[in-house]
């Protein structure tokens, strides 16, 4: 069977079985498997495939078909250009979350030396974003999941940025070590409310990790949390960036504007949406009226 034949009937398989964008989906589990980069796959077309790699590609494609999601098939993501391997141990990072990244390092950058604090790293995507747009920055990252503080130290280190990342293992502030301040935390936290969760598609209901989605009745128990308890972590001047699910902005700006933060801007992401909040202690400054719309 050869490459043609093989996008095809692969495409035709995962589009009977509802999955969105069927033939780019199979064009890049076989590109993955072929180590190809995918537009080489139109240069082989007539390449036949050997038995052992038809075997492969169709387990592929069935477990593709169940919603297991692509980026956990192949084993990472592009992430504002950075590869970054990814597992079920972590959320996997989406491309709304590269405007918090782009966000937060043009504001760490304003600072000779920075510290940053990525609260709830998963993979580690954001620290890393930091730590490599911003090379004076020292980052540390906090995650409760042992088994996300590994894949994050894995990413770091194929990065090499082992030495300007710090990972620290527990439940929220408490993890940090007393004396520890930062110029600027950044934050994708849980923010999916409870009941939701049922209704995601499949490919996150069924395989990210629920305590990286799961924000509580309304979504925000997270922010409440960081609205109270990031000040104190937080030198003269330090802000906080955070993304936020969809109509949440209004509640987010009432809650840190009551917690005596200046809540400067509320950002687009790339599709237009209303998703990262931009947030200064009392002694911080404002870059922005706040516009949740």
């Amino acid at each position: 069977m050869t490459v043609r034949e093989v996008i095809q009937r692969s495409t035709e398989f995962l589009q009977r079985h509802g999955v969105d964008s069927p033939r780019l989906q199979a064009e890049l589990l076989l590109a993955h498997l072929l180590k190809l980069p995918r537009l080489q796959l139109y240069l082989n077309h007539d390449r036949a495939l050997a038995e052992p790699e038809l075997a492969a590609l169709r387990s592929l494609v069935q477990r593709r078909s169940k919603r297991e999601p692509l980026q956990h098939l192949v084993g990472s993501t592009s992430f504002g250009g950075l590869e970054i391997s990814v597992s079920p141990d972590a959320l996997i990072p989406r491309p709304e979350t590269e405007t918090l990244a782009e966000l937060a390092a043009a504001a760490l950058a304003k600072n000779t030396s920075p510290i940053a604090l990525d609260f709830g790293t998963g993979t580690g995507c954001l620290a890393i974003a930091l730590a490599t747009h911003c090379k004076t920055a020292q980052v540390h990252a906090l995650d409760i999941s042992e088994a996300a503080l590994a894949l994050a130290r894995a990413n770091a280190q194929r990065h090499g940025l082992t030495e300007r990342i710090s990972f620290h293992h527990g439940d929220g502030f408490g993890a940090l070590a007393a004396g520890l301040r930062f110029d600027l935390i950044v934050s994708n936290p849980p923010y999916i409310p409870t009941a939701e969760i049922a209704t995601l598609q499949a490919e996150v209901r069924d395989f990210d990790p629920h305590a990286a989605l799961d924000g509580g009745a309304d979504g925000l128990d997270f922010y409440r949390l960081l609205a109270r308890e990031a000040p104190a972590w937080l030198n003269g001047g330090g802000g906080l960036f955070a993304e936020f699910g969809d109509g949440q902005e209004t509640a987010l700006a009432s809650l840190f504007s009551g917690s005596g933060w200046r809540a400067a801007a509320v950002h687009r992401d790339l599709t237009g949406r209303p998703r990262v909040l931009e947030a200064w202690r009392p002694d911080g400054y404002f870059t922005a009226e706040i516009s949740p719309g």
